[in-house]
């Protein structure tokens, strides 16, 4: 088991910033998804033994989170949000810094620290001060700081954070490499979707301090039985115009041809191949589409909002 909470609470005087949170995960690449203010930077140090919990009781790889302490820190790699870089210092030196702070001797940091830069391509940045690194290459930094002792578990708290589009994607490689590749556990905290639904295989979900739902994406996600996407060759014109004849929604066009929809009830997906074949159009491609991590998230978030309100009314009287 890679984490295993029980009841979890965490209050700031009367801010309750945890809830109960209860959380059992196993090794893989997962999500931490929430808007700002869920709660994910407090759980993050919760985990990483920095922050104790108000009430409840956990392990992180089979690490007691009330006793471990540095021996739990020593086995996670931890990403910060936050630079937390050092004025005056070059980048192998930061590197070797943190690694030291792990428990390693000097030599063994110092050669590490190499490797791993060269790996995240900071090679050729080295030796350079901290306050003259760009902002993708501070992130790339943080995540060398984090992987220079080799741990099994990566804690990464908005990795993507101000960086341009070519950097995030990069960013992004680099985290699915880690994970399916180096067999890293990676617990990836951040409120964008896309990073989310890119490097990982299951989402945890918190908003307001609550645990909303946690699991594989593929199973979190309802089918649905009213909408497909389409893949067509042909002039789709008046094919589309007969579909919304027929009560059929276009959702989305890409321009390419491709085509997500959604059909009335009684809707049969003979009568995509009918009227196909009236307008000469070829359907490539028929195949459902379900809902993704978007729609799940906005799903959760409304279903815990209407479940407030009810328990709201029914404590009126």
């Amino acid at each position: 088991m890679f984490i295993e909470l029980h009841n979890i609470s965490r209050s700031f005087g009367d801010n309750h910033a945890l809830v109960d949170v209860n959380l059992t995960l196993e090794r893989g690449r997962i999500g931490l998804l929430g808007p700002n203010g869920a709660g994910k930077s407090t759980l993050m140090k919760i985990l990483l033994g920095l922050l104790p919990p108000t009430s409840g009781t956990g392990r992180v790889l089979d690490h007691d989170l009330a006793t471990a302490g540095v021996a739990l820190r020593r086995a996670i790699g931890y990403m910060p949000e936050a630079d937390a870089l050092i004025p005056g210092m070059q980048g192998a030196e930061y590197v070797a810094l943190a690694g030291e702070l792990y428990g390693m001797s000097r030599m063994q940091a110092l050669r590490r620290a190499h490797e791993v830069l060269t790996c995240l391509d900071l090679d050729d940045a080295r030796y350079r001060l901290l306050e003259e690194y760009s902002t993708g290459m501070k992130q790339r930094l943080k995540l060398a700081q984090a992987l220079v002792h080799d741990p099994p578990v990566l804690l990464l708290d908005e990795p993507t954070s101000g960086m341009d589009p070519a950097g995030r994607e990069g960013m992004l490689d680099l985290l699915v490499q880690l994970g399916r590749d180096h067999g890293k556990a990676i617990l990836l905290s951040t409120h964008l979707l896309g990073d989310i639904d890119r490097v990982c295989d299951a989402v945890v979900i918190l908003h307001q301090g609550r645990i909303l739902c946690q699991g594989p994406v593929d199973q979190l996600c309802r089918s649905r039985h009213d909408r497909y996407r389409l893949l067509l060759q042909g002039d789709p014109n008046r094919f589309l115009e007969d579909l919304r004849l027929e009560g059929v929604q276009i959702l989305h066009d890409n321009g390419r041809g491709e085509y997500r929809v959604q059909v009335p009830a009684g809707w049969t997906n003979q009568a995509f191949f009918k009227l196909a074949q009236l307008h000469q159009v070829v359907v490539r491609g028929l195949q459902s589409d379900d809902e993704d991590l978007e729609e799940l998230f906005h799903r959760v978030i409304q279903e815990s909002g209407a479940r407030s309100q009810d328990s709201i009314r029914g404590t009126e009287y």
